[in-house]
């Protein structure tokens, strides 16, 4: 199965809200405008200047969230959603710390709460249909397709269009994403994330994880030795007052 993906093209958003107000419904949340990502809003499009910027779930190919789950409630799937299993979830917001989109929101008001964010209509997808999202825009702001081909679509426009910045901001940050967006606005100005690396984050965690056994024996074996070093000083002291003591009782006697 091809990954899928979603193109959202900022120079296309009227603005008019359909994604979020769609979300909504396919998740079964309440229905009012929400300014910022929340556990009732999964998506959510903020007013930037003159332009409109949606705001999601990235769903990272390589995602930090599934990584710093202790559980697996988090897991990329072949289709290229991130989907939660709230099955599995212990509530220990590892995912929101771990985020370097700051994505996943928690249920603080509920007493089960679990943890909240955009799933890419999974189960839609399962059936053969389209992220709620991607249906809903009249002005074909958001594209859905498999990921391969977005990126080309992307980059064709680029290089037909010198309005747009020459960058697909999702295609390089933290080793790639499945949502891709293309502005005539630099996104810095947008209130886009400056991605901490172009190298998946688990990768990197990895690698410092793997570290860890290194660090610790060494750690062991300096401390060992730092310690054999000062016990046999103490031995070797001790040692010559014996000999010293022994040595001055012995000419004590002789005399």
């Amino acid at each position: 199965m091809k990954t899928k993906a979603i193109l959202v093209d900022i120079t296309k958003c009227i603005g008019c809200r359909n994604c979020e107000q769609a979300c909504k419904e396919a998740h079964g949340l309440p229905l009012e405008n929400e300014p910022v990502l929340s556990a009732t809003a999964l998506t959510v499009v903020e007013q930037r200047g003159d332009k409109f910027v949606r705001r999601m779930c990235m769903h990272c190919q390589d995602p930090a969230c599934a990584s710093a789950c202790p559980v697996g409630a988090l897991k990329k799937t072949a289709a290229g959603p991130v989907a939660y299993d709230a099955g599995k979830c212990m509530g220990c917001r590892y995912c929101m710390l771990a985020c370097p989109f700051q994505v996943p929101r928690y249920e603080w008001t509920k007493l089960a709460p679990y943890v909240k964010k955009c799933d890419m209509c999974a189960g839609r997808l399962e059936e053969g249909g389209l992220p709620a999202c991607v249906q809903a825009c009249p002005t074909g702001a958001s594209l859905f397709g498999d990921r391969d081909d977005l990126l080309a679509e992307a980059q064709k426009r680029i290089l037909e269009n010198p309005a747009y910045v020459r960058h697909i901001y999702g295609s390089e940050e933290v080793g790639g994403t499945s949502v891709f967006f293309l502005s005539d606005v630099p996104f810095e100005k947008l209130g886009f994330v400056a991605a901490p690396t172009n190298h998946p984050l688990p990768t990197l965690t990895a690698n410092a994880l793997a570290d860890v056994p290194t660090v610790v024996l060494l750690g062991s074996s300096l401390l060992f030795g730092l310690y054999w070093i000062t016990d046999r000083r103490k031995q070797v002291a001790l040692d010559e007052a014996k000999e010293k003591f022994f040595a001055s009782h012995t000419d004590e006697k002789r005399s």
